[in-house]
């Protein structure tokens, strides 16, 4: 009796409605595994690398093609990581092909590398061809295979389709779709001395008799090298011995040549290991230990901690403390962070602690280096990652804790392209797959966890006094209303500021200031009749950037030529208005010239280590002041800084958000919160004109229950989160009208279920980006799962139906679930 036919539903990296099945062919049936990639053709002729989701025998409703291939003899991902996939696909109104092009390293999405081939039996008379395919099909014979970008390169030019096309006609070659494994393990040459020469006897001789060798100048310098360096490094790599003995690669391979020495290729890791240790050697504060216990104790009844500690209060060490103990127990942890800026300094501290069992994972590693460091992590190898938001799609096997570090921070939610996850609620979901703990730690946490705190959902532990007793920094309000540049301008470092500066920098202290906008000035102005450049494409004024000479758009990144004319009047007079980072900085060099001054922004660590260097520099004091935006203000810790200056408190003050209040105090805390982490009291200055608002009330008490108790009664009076569950509606078109229209029938179709939840829709502050005119409908839901589920649903298929009006079709709709 024959088996049953085996189907697998597989998952392709692409934005499809629903995952497809294929039938598995019986030959491949004993090799097929759940998690593994299976080569696959979509479409016509289309392949792709999936991934096997489940495997089953009902058969679908349609004639299913084969599987063509196994990719992999083991599984590349495990069930834990597919249910991540899909529960974030459900929660985030996704497809599960979108989450496993976000997951995985781009070595394992495979698709199609189109290739040519020559027909054999075309034979080698090209009088029927023109030119450019006669140089084709030239190639063509003396390859016999062409991938695309060799054809480009023959006709140098980019219009090949045409050619390739008549070619095919022609039936001189005929297209093999491959699919191509892009990751390959690094090699490396370690260089070995011949086994007879081990003993001092044998080697004594060769160096002191060996005519040949005593003739051979360079190779006995070479091999004097080579004996120097074995001593020292164990093992000796050819890059390493050309460079310490500065011979040449001929001088090598003489001594190859007489059997001296010997190369050897082998296999290595990409990322250097420290040796596998753990070594505690501090002791925590009576104030830590408290935390430490109280933690400890909350993790066994509740699965969610969240560790609320003040500022330079030694959050990091508790965190090292729980780690350790859940090493020890033979688990693997996943430590989050925000940002890949806050990396460097983390991982030198846990590195110092743990050694070899730390790996980092982030965007800014090549593909290879992630290939690497999934591996490790799937073979149980790396004990601790420490990553940015994507590492919760590691594969990892017997996780224990997930430590979410600064859980407020708004980069934890991915924004563009989907899926638009938030990576402190999927660890949250990932850990529970575990049974796993997960402890989220912030001096100044979201509204939404505070609340679950609070109500007893997540445990609470609190750490109230900074390490060493310093007492937390003393806020000085500058008022701004009344102070203006010589040019009119809003003034930039107002006379007390400068005076503290002054004082600071006599004190050999460092200063940090921060000012939430990058470039020179972020607008010009013109004198006489008021008009500013704006982009062609995105409905913003243009920011001047001094270092390029340019105007540039921070939305799309279209860089214009500076305006010497206004458009509207012909006038050569514009003034600059307001300041970011580069003007700054440029300031700080005419007050301060002695002073050593850095910036530090997007535009100014651009490279793998240049974000890394700027902070080691700050840290071991070879800069006095640095100036920056958002990326100053996050957890980083420098024991000299004994002053920090907001520059403009009234840009953080006045968005149109329900969480403008919640941001202003965290990144005012945030900052605050780097000045006089040693020995000494710091001072921050803040400059702001709205000197009145509540919100400075709370900084400047250092008093997050406060601003709690008043934001959580606004949220409540308003129906926003934590009491409601927010689906924000993007609507895109390069019409206007047709991004009007879309997003009133939408609205329209609400309504009938959902009316008293809806708000909008209503034009965004900005309302066009890169020539697409945008829409918004916010739906605001009451905490009632089965009702989000079914509005989820229903939104899925109002865009369905919206797609199939001609009117509609290119409308594009984004859905962002708990936007922030």
């Amino acid at each position: 009796m024959s088996s049953p036919v085996l189907f697998a539903e597989v998952i392709i990296p692409l934005a499809l409605p629903k995952n497809y099945t294929w039938s598995v062919p019986e030959l491949l049936r004993e090799q097929v595994k759940v998690g593994a990639r299976v080569e696959v053709v979509l479409g016509k002729n289309k392949k792709y690398a999936g991934v096997v989701k489940r495997l089953h025998t009902e058969a679908p409703p349609f004639e299913a093609k084969d599987i063509l291939n196994i990719l992999d003899a083991e599984p590349v991902i495990f069930e834990q990581q597919l249910k991540l996939w899909e529960w974030i696909g459900r929660y985030y109104m996704c497809s599960e092909g979108e989450v496993m092009a976000a997951a995985l390293p781009a070595h394992f999405k495979l698709s199609s590398e189109t290739i040519l081939v020559y027909n054999e039996e075309f034979g080698e008379d090209f009088s029927t061809l023109d030119h450019d395919e006669y140089l084709v099909g030239e190639a063509l014979l003396l390859k016999k295979e062409l991938k695309l970008a060799e054809v480009q390169q023959v006709l140098d030019s980019h219009r090949v389709y045409p050619v390739i096309k008549r070619l095919i006609e022609k039936k001189v070659c005929f297209v093999w779709e491959a699919l191509k494994e892009t990751w390959s393990p690094k090699k490396e040459t370690f260089v070995l001395l011949n086994a007879k020469y081990d003993n001092e006897e044998s080697l004594a001789s060769l160096l002191n008799d060996d005519k040949k060798l005593q003739r051979a100048e360079k190779q006995l310098e070479l091999l004097l090298s080579y004996l120097h360096l074995v001593k020292t490094a164990g093992e000796v790599t050819k890059p390493e011995l050309l460079k310490k003995s500065g011979a040449s690669d001929a001088q090598l391979k003489g001594l190859v040549d007489k059997n001296i020495l010997w190369l050897e290729k082998r296999q290595v890791d990409r990322l250097q290991y420290l040796p596998r240790n753990i070594s505690i050697d501090f002791d925590l504060t009576p104030a830590q230990q408290r935390a430490f216990d109280s933690i400890t104790e909350q993790l066994v009844s509740k699965p969610v901690c969240l560790l609320h500690g003040v500022t330079a209060s030694g959050k990091t060490q508790v965190y090292i403390k729980v780690i350790e103990r859940y090493i020890r127990q033979g688990k693997q942890v996943l430590y989050l962070l925000p940002e890949i800026a806050l990396t460097s300094q983390v991982i030198r501290r846990l590195q110092k602690h743990f050694g070899g069992y730390i790996g980092i994972y982030h965007s800014k590693f090549n593909q290879n280096e992630r290939v690497e460091i999934w591996n490790k992590v799937k073979t149980g190898e790396l004990k601790v990652v420490l990553g940015a938001r994507s590492s919760i799609f590691l594969p990892f096997t017997d996780l224990g804790l997930i430590v979410v570090d600064e859980e407020h921070d708004t980069s934890y939610k991915q924004q563009d392209p989907a899926p638009r996850y938030h990576a402190r609620d999927g660890a949250i979901y990932y850990a529970s797959l575990f049974r796993a703990n997960v402890l989220l730690g912030s001096a100044t946490p979201s509204v939404e966890s505070y609340f679950n705190a609070q109500s007893q959902k997540y445990g609470l532990a609190i750490l109230g006094e900074r390490f060493g007793g310093v007492q937390l920094p003393a806020i000085d309000i500058v008022d701004t209303k009344k102070m203006y540049g010589a040019d009119k301008n809003k003034i930039i470092i107002t006379p007390p500021l400068k005076s503290a500066i002054d004082q600071s920098l006599e004190q050999n202290k460092q200063v940090i200031l921060f000012q939430n906008r990058r470039g020179y000035s972020p607008y010009q102005v013109c004198q006489v009749c008021g008009w500013i450049p704006h982009c062609k494409y995105c409905d913003v004024t243009l920011t001047f950037h001094k270092n390029t000479h340019k105007l540039h758009c921070h939305y799309c990144g279209t860089v214009y030529p500076p305006v010497h004319s206004c458009m509207a009047c012909g006038s050569d007079k514009f003034t600059q208005r307001n300041f970011g980072t580069e003007r700054i900085e440029e300031q700080l060099e005419e007050l301060f010239p002695k002073a050593r001054i850095a910036r530090m922004d997007i535009d100014s660590v651009r490279g793998k280590t240049a974000h890394d260097n700027l902070i080691q520099q700050f840290e071991q004091g070879r800069l006095d002041i640095l100036v920056g935006t958002q990326m100053v203000v996050k957890g980083l810790d420098f024991e000299n800084v004994i002053l920090v200056g907001i520059l403009d408190a009234d840009s953080l003050l006045s968005f149109a958000d329900f969480r403008v209040n919640e941001r202003a105090f965290q990144l005012m805390e945030q900052v605050s919160g780097r000045a006089g982490r040693k020995d000494k009291q710091g001072r921050v200055f803040i400059q702001v004109s709205n000197t009145q608002h509540p919100v400075l009330y709370f900084v400047q008490q250092h008093d997050y229950g406060l601003f709690y108790q008043q934001e959580i009664e606004g949220r409540k009076m308003f129906f926003y989160p934590p009491f409601s569950r927010v689906i924000q509606l993007t609507f895109k078109h390069k019409q206007k009208e047709v991004a009007d229209a879309a997003a009133q029938l939408m609205a329209f179709a609400l309504k009938i279920d959902y009316g008293k939840y809806l708000v909008g829709p209503a034009e965004p502050v900005v309302n066009r980006v890169r020539n697409q005119f945008l829409m918004e409908l916010l739906v605001k839901l009451p905490k009632d799962g089965e009702l989000i589920q079914r509005c989820k649903r229903y939104i899925q298929e109002q865009v369905a139906i919206l797609h199939n009006d001609k009117r509609f079709r290119s409308v594009v709709v984004i859905a962002d679930v708990d936007a922030v």
